[in-house]
């Protein structure tokens, strides 16, 4: 397995959390999504985790994903459902139409690519005054003892872990600059807030199990004896509450 490749991890998407309805809903009203239908682009999408919510508030448009393995499962899935056309592409290179879409997002992907092209990409699909976020869902585990353990014991096993996908403080330093460096967009905006998922204890481990860059780091033999070790910290428990705190940052072309 290599960074930032899913392919082995697609089936084990379906087990994680979606985003923030309420971070939403607010950057629906900031971009006017909320007054009139909006067509997007959710691009890096995945297995549809964004894609199905964005359906769910009356969006439609193209879910863009260059992995085989995770389109193919987001389309099993119908995430998105009839809103959304599934197609090959990357945030480079789209392949979408000119002015085709009023709002582009990015979930938990945007650190994947080549920032400046991408920028630029979506600069020339976006409608004039277009949107783009780039948005991400990070566990807001601080002040919570279960998942502040578990996260010393994966540190115990890996000590010179360096996350990649996480959206927490310590890894966003320098997008803000990054979204406006290329003169393609403007007017920032941030929101963030915090929410929690109730998950089986199942569902927990195998959301463990579709995180890339701790397997990576840790290899296959060590990173399912650190699974190992949660499922044995997590003892009898039935449900896991979850804390996340979805943080989003919102551009506009100039």
């Amino acid at each position: 397995m290599k960074h930032g490749d899913f392919t082995l991890l697609a089936k084990q998407y379906i087990h994680r959390p979606g985003y923030s309805e309420r971070v939403l809903r607010v950057l629906m009203s900031h971009t006017g999504a909320d007054k009139s239908p909006f067509t997007v682009a959710d691009v890096g999408a995945g297995t549809g985790k964004l894609t199905e919510i964005l359906g769910e508030l009356g969006m439609k448009g193209m879910a863009v994903e260059p992995n085989d393995a995770m389109r193919e499962e987001g389309m099993r899935l119908q995430a998105g459902g009839q809103l959304f056309e599934w197609r090959k592409g990357f945030a480079e290179e789209t392949g979408l139409a000119d002015a085709c879409a009023d709002w582009v997002f990015m979930a938990s992907s945007f650190h994947w690519t080549d920032k400046p092209r991408a920028l630029a990409e979506f600069h020339r699909i976006l409608r004039e005054g277009g949107h783009f976020t780039a948005l991400w869902n990070p566990r807001n585990i601080e002040g919570h003892a279960l998942h502040e353990e578990i996260e010393a014991l994966i540190r115990h096993y890996v000590p010179d872990l360096k996350r990649v996908s996480s959206g927490s403080h310590s890894h966003m330093n320098g997008l803000e600059e990054a979204l406006q460096s290329t003169g393609h967009f403007g007017d920032l905006l941030f929101v963030e807030a915090p929410h929690h998922v109730d998950m089986t204890k199942e569902r927990y481990l195998n959301a463990w199990r579709s995180v890339n860059d701790i397997q990576v780091q840790a290899g296959p033999e060590l990173f399912e004896r650190i699974v190992g070790e949660i499922d044995r910290v997590l003892g009898d428990a039935e449900t896991i509450r979850v804390p996340y705190k979805t943080r989003a940052w919102t551009v506009q072309a100039r």
